[in-house]
């Protein structure tokens, strides 16, 4: 992906800065230039959006459902869920579009603030306006920074649930194969009210002993629970990207403010 992306800036330079000299040594500049830590934060950002979106998304149908069949009679005591899951899909798709844009100001910042750049096109100067935008886009960045991390520490509370119920269900098929009697394990319990996924007044509201090992062994839980811990990774992932751009954005900002104070720049 990498390869590919260097290879178009690489010919876009080629048709914009064509020199008496070749493209050969355009496309050596050209490369050059490249912020290479903001590219592959770009890519982190996408990767991880596209997780955390695409498998978020799917997995909060599949909870929907998971929920409506085993845990939840009433239709009322599942109303405030799936109103917030529909929500919650409406909010995926505004973070997969406003990721995909950031990131590409993001990425068009460090192609104009990195010294490769300055050092490759030696007539570029940075203003106060620059500095400025630069200075911006660190505080916004920052700010996100903050956010995402409660998003990925949220994004842990179904993994954290769906993994407790899988080893709950271990548990009872253990006790089963070592116990004839159904008495042994028809007392563990999974509780969606105690995570907040069901009212305390809804019924049954939990699962117990061998329903709750059937319902372990269903495609729906094993496809929800792998839905979860990929959208927990995208989030981390997208983490990890916001912290990388934070790195060269600051330096460069910090490089440019020295710069300017010392009337080079």
């Amino acid at each position: 992906m990498c390869c590919v992306v260097i290879c178009a800036v690489c010919a876009a330079c080629v048709l914009i800065y064509y020199a008496p000299s070749g493209c050969y040594d355009c496309c050596i500049r050209c490369i050059g230039a490249v912020p290479y830590p903001s590219l592959v934060a770009t890519l982190l950002c996408y990767a991880g959006m596209a997780l955390f979106c695409g498998c978020g998304h799917e997995a909060l149908a599949q909870t929907e459902e998971l929920v409506e069949t085993y845990f939840a009679r009433d239709p009322k005591d599942f109303e405030v869920m799936a109103s917030f899951i529909k929500y919650f899909q409406f909010v995926i798709y505004g973070l997969a579009s406003f990721f995909f844009l950031y990131g590409i100001l993001l990425l068009a910042e460090g192609f104009y603030t990195t010294s490769a750049v300055k050092q490759t096109f030696g007539e570029f100067r940075s203003t106060q306006c620059g500095r400025c935008l630069s200075l911006t886009f660190i505080i916004v960045t920052y700010i996100l920074a903050f956010i995402w991390l409660a998003v990925f520490a949220f994004s842990a509370i179904p993994v954290f649930f769906l993994f407790n119920m899988e080893h709950t269900c271990h548990n009872i098929n253990i006790l089963a194969e070592t116990t004839p009697s159904i008495n042994q394990h028809s007392w563990i319990c999974m509780d969606a009210r105690q995570y907040g996924l069901l009212p305390w007044d809804a019924m049954p509201g939990k699962s117990c002993g061998m329903t709750l090992a059937a319902i372990c062994k269903t495609s729906e839980f094993h496809t929800t629970y792998d839905l979860y811990i990929a959208t927990f990774a995208g989030a981390g992932v997208t983490l990890l990207a916001l912290i990388l751009y934070l790195v060269p954005t600051t330096y460069n900002y910090a490089v440019l403010r020295f710069l300017g104070r010392k009337g080079i720049r």
